[in-house]
């Protein structure tokens, strides 16, 4: 059991619901926003709600499973103590609030070593975690705030590690924007889900969407600013004509607009409905013109 560090939140470069469909991903840690355990300072002692009931839920998963490995014990009386996770990663807004508690308990309540051999073991254990708060989890957020590292989910679902390119600081830039808006992930991927029983648009994922995304991914990691543009276009496009409703209606007209002037592009960062949006753009500048009001925030400058 380590000390009570800071983990830091995760954006979802690429990767929103094509991964359902066995596409590639790539996430990052995004260190603007973090959280760590602590422990109440007054002398009444305040009982965090969601990290008992969070409590109550390992207690079943350890029944459940005795190899399940997780002090369990020593968690619940810390509650008692007044512990809590003090945060400031948004809640609801796609940038890893759970992951980063699901990291901080496993830091503080196993034996879990930072082994990057062991990252498919992680995975599946911070899955069950996470699954407490959002129904099922694929455990990828709080292993990419427990590694700091990006991390890359191949078509066979196996992970990896990866380094990022190192781009020249230029005009262009991915950045994100602040709808304002928090929202829920499960009720959004049970309606993608249910779009997929659509033949045609289950096609469209499978012969579109599925290779748009994956070669967003292969042309940022290989540097390749003009195929990740070209790319990252046809990527907001087919999200704008499909998936319409995952976009906030307040900030369609916005992405539309994006389409049209080509000043910048949008796509979904997580599974949208709020939280952020990525953008792109081949002069930040200018873009933030056109975008006056918004809150944004350069991610990467090329």
């Amino acid at each position: 059991m380590s000390s009570d560090q800071a983990f830091v939140s995760k954006v979802l470069l690429f990767g929103e619901y094509s991964v359902i469909k066995r596409s590639r991903a790539l996430a990052i840690p995004y260190p603007l926003f973090e959280g760590r355990l602590k422990f109440e300072s007054s002398k009444n002692t305040v009982i965090d709600s969601e990290l008992k009931a969070f409590c109550q839920y390992l207690k079943k998963a350890q029944r459940e499973d005795s190899t399940f490995e997780f002090d369990v014990n020593s968690f619940e009386f810390d509650i008692g103590q007044g512990l809590f996770f003090d945060s400031t990663i948004p809640q609801g807004f796609g940038v890893g609030s759970s992951g980063a508690l699901c990291a901080a308990l496993v830091d503080r309540y196993t034996n879990c070593e930072k082994d990057e051999t062991q990252i498919q073991n992680l995975r599946s254990f911070f899955a069950l975690l996470e699954s407490h708060f959002h129904g099922s989890s694929s455990g990828f957020d709080p292993l990419v705030s427990y590694l700091n590292r990006p991390i890359l989910i191949q078509e066979d679902q196996h992970l990896s590690l990866v380094d990022l390119p190192a781009y020249k600081k230029g005009t262009g830039c991915l950045f994100l924007l602040n709808t304002g808006r928090a929202r829920r992930t499960e009720p959004l991927v049970n309606l993608f889900l249910e779009k997929c029983k659509s033949e045609h648009f289950n096609s469209l994922c499978t012969e579109n969407l599925l290779p748009i995304t994956n070669n967003c991914i292969e042309s940022f990691l290989e540097g390749e600013v003009q195929n990740l543009f070209e790319n990252f276009k046809l990527l907001s496009q087919f999200q704008f004509e499909n998936m319409k409703e995952m976009i906030p209606k307040i900030f369609q007209d916005t992405w539309e607009s994006g389409l049209n002037g080509e000043d910048f592009y949008f796509k979904l960062c997580g599974a949208g409905g709020g939280g952020f949006l990525l953008g792109m753009t081949r002069d930040f500048t200018s873009a933030r013109k056109g975008l006056e009001g918004q809150e944004i925030r350069p991610l990467f400058y090329f």
